[in-house]
């Protein structure tokens, strides 16, 4: 609003004619760029180029492109590489196999997120969790059994919190939050999953510590997605919040393609990563991270 009219409003006394005014104001300027939106897009469609000019020039900012630079984007992992062993080609021609279990005590709600889980994850066996074994313990027993990942899915209060991954045998230890659960029944017009190997994408894993977390995900699944069965898994990053979401590619014509969801989808977000199996502790979310905005970690 300018001065005058800053001004104009603040010598009526009356508030219903200070609104009436105010109103009036507001109404001509919306009038005045709705008439130079209509002459702005009849220049540009006589004038293709100035479209193409404007948009060149007129991009907006957001919290992204205002990210504080990272000195780890694009750099390769450091040090021992605990994924080696998948990715060096050690386990050529054998799927991983996953281990799945929850806390101790774990009531309902973990029990139908581990059912979830088992919807979409390939090779996968869930154990009932004992009270009296330790993480240490499960995880010895699936690296004599050639399992390539444990997950834990953590529970408080009867709701799903978050869930560890460990990759054996050697680590690393990641535990994430989990929030915005939902399964394919809540989705409206979601999709029939089949049992083929989906495809893996993922998006925004820039720097070194995301790097780390897409070889994470990239052990889970197997190398040979099947690609007849048209089904994708995404995992995006934006501002350290990891989006999961399944789809089924769909041909509706020879030149149109869509996305059918399945689901289910849920938001993961990095808390720590540890050495080995629940060993030192690498990186952990602090409160204090969240002070800046625009800095990011993955």
């Amino acid at each position: 609003m300018s001065q005058s009219t800053s001004e104009a409003l603040k010598n009526i006394k009356n508030k219903q004619r200070r609104q009436k005014v105010f109103a009036e104001i507001k109404h001509e300027k919306n009038k005045d760029r709705h008439t130079k939106r209509a002459e702005r897009a009849k220049a540009e469609r006589l004038n293709p180029e100035l479209k193409e000019e404007r948009l060149a020039t007129n991009i907006p900012e957001t919290i992204e492109s205002k990210r504080v630079f990272d000195e780890t984007i694009t750099e390769e992992i450091e040090g021992v590489d605990e994924f080696e062993q998948y990715f060096g080609g050690a386990l050529t021609g054998e799927d991983p196999k996953i281990l799945l279990t929850t806390s101790e005590d774990a009531k309902k709600a973990a029990y139908e997120f581990a059912d979830i889980l088992m919807e979409f994850l390939p090779n996968v066996t869930f154990i009932k969790r004992k009270r009296n074994y330790k993480i240490a313990e499960i995880c010895q027993f699936a690296g004599n059994r050639q399992y390539n990942n444990v997950i834990v899915i953590n529970e408080d209060k009867k709701k799903v919190t978050g869930m560890t991954f460990i990759h054996l045998p050697i680590g690393p230890t990641f535990y994430f939050s989990i929030t915005n659960i939902k399964d394919a029944k809540r989705i409206e017009g979601h999709g029939n999953a089949t049992n083929h190997i989906p495809e893996l994408i993922l998006n925004n894993f820039n720097t070194r510590l995301g790097k780390s977390i897409g070889r994470l995900f990239q052990s889970i699944f197997p190398k040979r997605p099947e690609i007849e069965g048209r089904q994708v898994i995404t995992l995006h990053n934006q501002r350290d919040f990891i989006f999961f979401r399944r789809h089924r590619y769909v041909f509706r014509s020879e030149d149109k393609m869509g996305l059918q969801e399945l689901g289910p989808q849920f938001t993961l977000k990095l808390r720590r990563m540890q050495k080995g199996i629940r060993g030192d502790t690498v990186w952990e979310h602090r409160p204090d991270m969240e002070r800046d905005k625009r800095k990011f970690y993955i």
